[in-house]
């Protein structure tokens, strides 16, 4: 089945509240890659009806961010929703989803200012402001995100209970290379040697997990060795950050269940990834 294109936010809204039975909604920049992919075969399992978006958000960049030079190929991307059957793609220009005249914003205090906020302070205002104009156009049962932007989950889902949206956010395992590196479409801009030393992110969360197994728990001792593997691999640091799940404050000591999450430069790449330690 081909999926329905649509560019217009109105004709978006007008189908979405026809549709009949449970809608899933998975949003995306685009440039698929098997991650986003495992959200779609998700959706189509609790839902009825399936909308993906594509839309590479310019509020969620930073100014020295790659907007610019953010992957795009829509063509290649409605081949791969088309195997997937999906029902409709949602495709909005910029001009329809912020006109000359936008001024509204939605922030999410607290815990927007950690982890990845401390060095990308507008991100999630773009983040959190572009989720509910699409929840809003769409009004889906269930959104599908993927567990590798793990702050970003839990703003959204703090957001979406404090502004009663009905919408249900389901997390998804994070998807992985078979070496490990987790799924991104920016390892595209990583050469073949920057994508060798790439390793270092998952090589190093699998390093605390073994430290932890070995009756480690101090975070600053499983940080101080983590950024020793990242650092011998010409990593630049942005983060790394031991913290409990639902709250994203600093622990420091590590139990079962907390999450170690990093944001490690590779080549000029910015690269995210994180793991619930057991």
């Amino acid at each position: 089945m081909i999926p329905i294109l649509i560019n217009s936010i109105e004709e978006m809204s007008t189908i979405c509240r026809q549709m009949i039975g449970k809608v899933g909604f998975v949003p995306t920049m685009g440039f698929l890659h098997q991650g986003h992919l495992s959200l779609v075969k998700e959706a189509k399992r609790i839902s009825d009806v399936i909308v993906v978006s594509i839309f590479v958000n310019p509020t969620q960049f930073g100014a020295n961010e790659d907007l610019s030079n953010y992957p795009r190929n829509i063509e290649r991307d409605i081949k791969l929703l088309t195997e997937l059957d999906v029902d409709y793609i949602f495709f909005p220009t910029n001009e329809q989803m912020y006109p000359n005249d936008f001024k509204t914003w939605v922030n999410v205090d607290k815990i927007t200012q950690v982890l990845c906020g401390r060095s990308r302070p507008t991100h999630f205002r773009g983040v959190t402001t572009i989720v509910t104009k699409l929840m809003n156009i769409i009004e889906p049962d269930f959104m599908f995100m993927g567990e590798k932007d793990f702050q970003q989950l839990v703003v959204l889902r703090q957001m979406v209970k404090d502004l009663n949206f009905k919408t249900k956010i389901v997390g998804c395992s994070i998807k992985r290379e078979r070496d490990g590196l987790a799924l991104s479409s920016r390892n595209k801009y990583l050469t073949k040697i920057g994508r060798e030393k790439a390793l270092c992110l998952n090589k190093s969360l699998l390093l605390a997990q073994k430290l932890f197994n070995e009756n480690i728990q101090s975070s600053d001792e499983i940080i101080a060795q983590m950024t020793d593997l990242i650092e011998d691999n010409e990593g630049v640091i942005d983060y790394i950050e031991a913290f409990d799940p639902n709250t994203l404050e600093h622990i420091t000591n590590i139990v079962s269940g907390s999450r170690i999450a990093l944001a490690i430069v590779i080549e000029n790449t910015r690269l995210i990834d994180n793991i619930k330690i057991n």
